[in-house]
């Protein structure tokens, strides 16, 4: 039987009560924290989840909580932590938690599958049931936003789990969105190509690597996670308040044009 663990540190500057609050997963990696702390400077009450809480400690939050949501009790008890803690369930959720791997189906082995389909899938499919079930026993409108990629959208050689795993995502996304529209939920995605985090590090260690990487982009360079954060506080915010099972490319045209080879 899985065992998950939740502990709940409170950062004592909350803002005020009648500030949404946001539960944002995998708050530790490159995407995750730059939300963070985007949505905590706009004076969101940020609840900040990953599986250990030392890693969580300079992450800007009101709240900051250890759990794993790979599992439904972990996810399920993030949840609660906000309850508890903050006085009420998320009416808005970031899931940034994920996980790569670049290798062609036939070196890919049986439990790198299964760990990918679990940190990329599993992840997203148990967080995104306990935020309903929360806000479907106190009614109330709410936005979500989970996090794809540029290989689910397009083939890319070499990523033919991780681009099934995100797949499973967007899917997800689409079909949540229709079930649970009536009920005033939106849910969303964003589809980064090649980002600047500290999981993409070492396919950019190199110059080399670096310019391959930026040359397949038609607006050049890298993209930085807070560009991708900005794109997602855009679909949490009101502003979006007409976008629902939509999955948003945030990729330099990657997904949808050639760039200029000169």
């Amino acid at each position: 039987m899985t065992h998950s663990s939740l502990t709940s540190h409170p950062a004592g500057d909350a803002p005020a009560t009648l500030a949404p609050i946001v539960l944002i997963t995998g708050a530790r990696g490159g995407i995750g924290r730059a939300l963070a702390s985007q949505l905590h400077a706009q004076g969101w009450r940020v609840a900040a989840v990953g599986r250990q809480a030392s890693t969580l400690a300079d992450v800007p939050a009101s709240l900051r909580i250890e759990a794993d949501t790979t599992t439904p009790e972990g996810a399920r008890l993030a949840v609660q932590a906000c309850r508890e803690q903050l006085g009420d369930a998320p009416t808005h959720l970031a899931h940034a938690v994920g996980s790569t791997l670049i290798a062609p189906l036939h070196r890919t082995r049986a439990e790198q599958w299964r760990e990918l389909m679990r940190i990329n899938l599993d992840s997203a499919g148990f967080m995104m049931a306990a935020w309903v079930d929360a806000l479907r026993e106190k009614p109330q409108p709410g936005a979500a936003v989970f996090v794809s990629s540029v290989v689910a959208r397009i083939g890319v050689a070499n990523h033919e789990a991780i681009a099934a795993a995100k797949g499973g995502v967007e899917a997800l996304v689409r079909s949540a969105a229709a079930t649970y529209a009536a009920q005033g939920l939106r849910i969303n995605a964003v589809a980064p190509g090649m980002t600047e985090t500290p999981m993409t590090a070492g396919l950019l260690k190199l110059p080399a690597q670096r310019e391959a990487a930026e040359r397949q982009y038609p607006l050049g360079g890298v993209q930085r996670a807070e560009d991708v954060a900005q794109v997602m506080a855009w679909l949490l915010s009101a502003g979006a308040s007409r976008m629902t099972g939509q999955v948003l490319p945030v990729d330099g045209g990657f997904v949808e044009i050639r760039p200029l080879v000169r």
